[in-house]
């Protein structure tokens, strides 16, 4: 079994790579925090570029791609702090008419709390009615809006919490680079903090949580296992939120700046860390598959 991307996989990642630096880059990023509205446009872009469809099949006007692809466009979603609910929109098409095409932008109630709710055109996971008795909450991350409701339904989605492993995994990637960049320009006492171990060493545990999370989130995209995914997310959220932190002790004070993007990525790890039942969940299904009988 093969855990390496094939070529054809690497170059869907770097071909949304490119339409999100294009269409999303830091400016715009800068722009959209505290917007509270998602820029529809680009919903739609992203809509025919196949994201919203790519594991739909072919004869249903989709891509016909499947998990280990999904998990590599979502990588590069949170590399890029792409906001919206992209998993709820993602899940929803072929059967909310509208989502596959990104016509419609489709959330979902997950653990009593909902994103984007006012920018929703439909609220999945709710009882009818519930979204009327939905309670606005100052969230963390200045670009995803929140609202609590009770009147939820379902249970904790394991591939919300695969694709959310794959947001973590490209938020702590590129909270990797952040740091590598600015410790080779960053001077003090005349030389690059890169030279001072400290700063190396929070580089280089930085890398090897976000390698290891690699690897688990990859490879529980091929085996779709719910025990793999719980243990890649569990991977995933803790390289991006430390991930973030040990980006921010680089930086400094800069870190903390509007002009920075690396404390938006410690805000948005933190609100994923609650989603599909969060780290509690996970390590309760991992619990309960290692504790379970051979055979």
């Amino acid at each position: 079994m093969r855990f390496q991307p094939t070529g054809e996989q690497k170059a869907l990642g770097a071909s949304l790579r490119e339409l999100l630096k294009r269409r999303f880059g830091p400016e715009a990023l800068r722009a959209a925090v505290g917007r509270d509205r998602l820029d529809r446009e680009l919903w739609r872009e992203l809509g025919a570029a196949g994201f919203f469809a790519l594991r739909l099949p072919e004869a249903r006007g989709g891509v016909g791609l499947g998990l280990p692809e999904a998990v590599l466009v979502f990588e590069e979603a949170g590399r890029a702090l792409l906001p919206g609910p992209l998993i709820a929109t993602h899940l929803a098409a072929g059967e909310v008419p509208g989502a596959a095409e990104g016509e419609v932008v489709v959330t979902r109630a997950d653990g009593g709390l909902v994103e984007w709710l006012a920018e929703a055109d439909v609220v999945a996971g709710v009882r009818e009615g519930g979204c009327a008795r939905a309670v606005p909450l100052r969230s963390v991350d200045p670009l995803t809006p929140l609202h609590r409701v009770r009147d939820r339904t379902g249970e904790p989605d394991p591939l919300v919490s695969l694709l959310t492993a794959a947001e973590q995994l490209g938020s702590a990637g590129r909270a990797g680079e952040l740091a590598a960049q600015h410790a080779r320009v960053r001077e003090q006492f005349g030389r690059p903090i890169g030279a001072f171990q400290a700063v190396q060493h929070l580089c280089a545990d930085l890398l090897v949580r976000t390698e290891l999370a690699r690897a688990a989130v990859y490879a529980a995209a091929v085996t779709a296992d719910p025990a793999d995914i719980a243990a890649a997310r569990l991977l995933a959220d803790e390289a991006a939120v430390r991930g973030a932190r040990d980006c921010l002790q680089v930086h400094g004070g800069m870190g903390f700046t509007w002009e920075s993007e690396v404390h938006l990525h410690l805000k948005r790890a933190w609100v994923r860390t609650h989603r599909a039942g969060g780290g509690t969940h996970s390590e309760e299904l991992l619990a309960r598959d290692l504790s379970a009988p051979a055979g």
